[in-house]
């Protein structure tokens, strides 16, 4: 115990204040809020188009591209992981003198390897537009008018898939290494950009949907170049060397290492936009009316959970460097003290939520109908920070440990219970029925995740949840 007990005090002391949490968490935040920005403008521009049907395949749109996106953002915590234990690691042995050459190339080599995969998933998602625009919206029950509407959009977007894949790829990186300013720069460049470009091509150049999505795409292509600056910058590195690949870190174990993370995160993320995509079917099902206002609610906890993940992201970098140091009261005191600022972030939201909703409403649409529903269930949506801020928290915390078996299981539990639980609901209660579906399944994560990490402090045993490295 005292041999083990000794490693952390051999390494410079770890920041676990609240002042440091709120230091990475705060970028973070205003960083994540630029990403549904741009989707809370974009919904925004075609709710006051006068056409439901248009503003209800905007949903459709959205969701499909957030199902096949979304699926893949494990290339962000994977980076976010790897890049935080890889500090905490390098932290043992780096003399101050050679920090920058000791660290450079590992935490370069996760950008490279995570990079590389970015762009192979998009070429793919690329070349099977056509195929997976017609089967996705067939399955999200969308209707003919609504679905013509989202397959315009979707023509349009499809062409930056790869750049938004790298674009989780740079948030994870600088994330882990607590770089959270520049995650700011680069989101709030794109978020900028993209307003202007989307209200240029809409409104001064007519074009419509395909503006929409025209100004979006842009946006994410000049981002990488951005993001690419940014990482040069801080690796102190030539661009020669930003695109060499050292060999010694791109082995068969490391490469199988990534691959063995990424494919426990690729089933807990996908479990996930598959729920999402069946409680957009079911508001599909129900008409364009629902779908289109569900569109606008669920915007709510698009931003919510975005402001939320600015703790998880501090959550995840403080416990992935404490893990990697393998100082475990460490680790239990970051857990309690971003859980309490977690929570707090939460009542906070809702409050403003709570005040400002009939004006985010009137903002988003002016279709009578869609304002009229939408302003009947705003109580759901007002209380959804609250309802999902567990879940978020938990999910950086394991992240952090890239505890990725743990996170697999924990999705397929909730796949078992969701899926049903929310067609019976559904089934009772029509809307109100999928509105409890969303917050059964934001609950659901706190509980089964909550679950595994109480087990974990009963026997003391948190290191049988990270992987060996």
């Amino acid at each position: 115990m005292s041999a083990n007990s000794s490693i952390p005090n051999a390494m410079p002391p770890m920041d676990t204040s609240y002042k440091r949490i709120i230091a990475i968490a705060l970028p973070v935040l205003l960083a994540n809020l630029a990403m549904p920005l741009q989707s809370v403008i974009d919904t925004a521009i075609v709710g006051n188009m006068n056409e439901t049907a248009k503003l209800a395949g905007m949903g459709l749109a959205i969701q499909l591209l957030s199902l096949l996106l979304v699926s893949f953002n494990f290339l962000q915590y994977a980076s976010s992981g790897l890049s935080a234990q890889a500090l905490g690691q390098l932290a043992n042995h780096a003399d101050n003198n050679d920090r920058t050459a000791t660290t450079a190339s590992p935490l370069l080599s996760i950008l490279q390897r995570a990079l590389l995969l970015a762009f192979i998933i998009g070429v793919i998602l690329l070349l099977a537009k056509p195929w997976l625009i017609d089967f996705g919206l067939q399955v999200l029950s969308a209707n003919p008018k609504s679905g013509l509407a989202a397959k315009t959009y979707l023509d349009v977007r499809f062409w930056g898939v790869i750049a938004e894949l790298m674009n989780f790829a740079f948030i994870g990186w600088f994330a882990g290494q607590g770089k959270t300013r520049y995650m700011l720069y680069q989101q709030g460049f794109i978020a900028v950009l993209n307003i202007v470009l989307t209200l240029f091509f809409v409104f001064i150049m007519q074009m419509g949907l395909v503006g929409v999505a025209l100004g979006t795409t842009i946006a994410f292509w000049l981002g990488v170049l951005l993001a690419l600056w940014l990482s040069r910058h801080h690796l102190k590195i030539s661009w020669a060397a930003l695109f060499k690949a050292d060999r010694q870190h791109f082995t068969k174990e490391k490469i199988l290492r990534l691959f063995s993370l990424n494919k426990d995160i690729f089933v807990r993320t996908l479990i996930l936009t598959l729920s999402f995509a069946w409680i957009t079917r079911l508001s599909a099902q129900s008409g364009d009316v629902i779908l289109a206002a569900n569109a606008i609610l669920l915007q709510v906890l698009s931003i919510s959970a975005f402001a939320l993940d600015g703790v998880a992201v501090s959550a995840e970098t403080l416990s992935g460097q404490a893990a990697g140091r393998r100082d475990w009261p460490r680790f239990l005191m970051i857990i309690k003290r971003t859980g309490i600022v977690s929570y707090g972030l939460a009542i906070l939201l809702s409050a403003i939520w709570w005040l400002a909703m009939p004006s985010y409403l009137d903002f988003m649409t002016n279709i009578e109908s869609v304002f009229a529903l939408a302003y009947e269930y705003h109580l759901y949506a007002v209380l959804l920070p609250l309802v999902g801020v567990g879940a978020y928290w938990l999910d950086g915390i394991f992240f952090g440990l890239t505890a990725g078996n743990v996170i697999r299981n924990a999705a397929l539990i909730l796949a078992a219970i969701f899926f049903p639980l929310s067609w019976l609901l559904y089934q009772q209660w029509d809307m109100t029925g999928i509105w409890l579906s969303v917050w059964c399944l934001l609950l659901l994560r706190l509980i089964i995740l909550g679950g595994f990490l109480f087990r974990a402090h009963q026997s003391r045993s948190y290191e049988n949840l990270q992987p060996e490295a």
